[in-house]
């Protein structure tokens, strides 16, 4: 029967991330640096808010895209963060996560023969989702412009059949943002261009050294632009799977047709919870993002000194240090860094074969863990590199 099975399906393969992820749980003793998920609990108060909906029974399907309250509140969130305007009765939806999220907007604007461009060394979820629509990932090489792509990329990378464009920031694996300048030069140029923006804005409250840019931010950018985001990194709610995507009516109206097919709409309960981070939770994300920044010099610190090349990232919980000098393959470092070590990070090359000669270390993990975690990656450095 496999060969019944859709071809676009059996092409794609488990993320590489979930892959090693799987692989530790051989080795009982390993030092973890591999998930990107926030060390910190959900905060009390948004917790209380979910127990209070579950007394009250709040238990029945909401509207598909959300409950108008909850609505209201990611309008006036990203108004307030971010100076973006979506009207709460036609251009946001609640989705189940922002992993959802992009799979909504996908499937909605992306048909057979579809190119979608993506920044490489990039998150591997997007390629699978697009693969599935028909449609084909092209990538980016962005290893020498600081993992942000420019527009001179794009150009060199758009076809006829170009349908969007994939801006990842804060992105994951590399913590690369977008600067105000570098937002502006890419709007001036896609304004004009006949093409979809999918920006991915997960990580929005992590941006260590200023504020956050959203490319919709920009003249005649909304129009044309599906933002994701979410509460999973900003609020430490990963499991309770509550995103959000942004976009015009026009477009809006039309991914509301394949959430309302896909899942009818989000959990009740979590959307309560949601409620309570959005309106009562503003500041929640700022005493995680100062112990972020101190893991991160940290981390960097400690990676500079034993001699792995790294930059310093502004975004994220990741750093993506260069392990080429190692010689290895970054699967081969990986694996033989854990067989030998006990010390789980994840190759570069899960990220896209332009994450070659990398791996990715999270740093969403208690201090200790990553001091440990650095004394076992040291030992194994000088004992391979020499």
């Amino acid at each position: 029967m496999e060969n019944l099975i859709n071809p676009n399906v059996r092409s794609i393969e488990i993320s590489g991330i979930r892959q090693f992820f799987n692989r530790v749980a051989k080795y009982p003793d390993a030092v973890q640096l591999t998930l990107g998920q926030p060390d910190f609990y959900t905060p009390k108060h948004i917790k209380e808010a979910a127990k209070d909906a579950i007394d009250g029974n709040e238990t029945t399907y909401t509207a598909n895209a959300g409950t108008p309250a909850l609505l209201m509140a990611a309008s006036q969130f990203v108004q307030k963060k971010y100076g973006l305007t979506y009207d709460p009765s036609s251009e946001i939806l609640t989705t189940i996560g922002a992993s959802q999220a992009i799979d909504v907007a996908m499937r909605t604007i992306l048909e057979p023969g579809s190119e979608v461009i993506l920044p490489g060394p990039v998150y591997p979820a997007y390629a699978p989702i697009i693969t599935l629509c028909g449609a084909i990932p092209v990538y980016v090489d962005t290893r020498d412009t600081d993992f942000v792509i420019t527009v001179d990329q794009i150009k060199a990378h758009r076809t006829p059949r170009t349908k969007a464009v994939i801006l990842p920031y804060p992105s994951n694996p590399t913590g690369a943002v977008l600067s105000k300048e570098q937002g502006k030069a890419l709007a001036d140029y896609l304004m004009n261009e006949s093409m979809f923006v999918i920006s991915d804005e997960i990580y929005s409250e992590l941006n260590y050294d200023g504020d956050h840019v959203s490319i919709a931010q920009f003249d005649r950018m909304k129009e044309k632009t599906i933002v994701i985001n979410g509460l999973s990194k900003s609020h430490s709610m990963t499991g309770w799977r509550i995103g959000f995507a942004f976009a015009p009516a026009n477009l809006m109206k039309h991914m509301l047709k394949v959430h309302q097919y896909n899942v009818s709409c989000a959990s009740s309960i979590s959307q309560a919870a949601a409620l309570e981070a959005l309106e009562n939770g503003m500041e929640d994300p700022v005493e995680m993002k100062q112990e972020y920044v101190k893991r991160r010099d940290y981390v960097v610190d400690r990676l500079e000194n034993i001699g792995i090349p790294t930059g310093r990232p502004s975004g994220a919980f990741y750093v993506f240090p260069d392990i080429s000098a190692s010689k290895l393959s970054s699967f081969d470092f990986s694996v033989k860094l854990l067989e030998e070590e006990q010390l789980a990070v994840v190759p570069g090359d899960a990220f896209s074969y332009l994450g070659e000669g990398f791996v990715r270390l999270s740093y969403a993990y208690k201090m200790e863990q990553l001091a440990e975690a650095l004394n076992r990656l040291e030992i194994f450095w000088k004992r391979t590199v020499k």
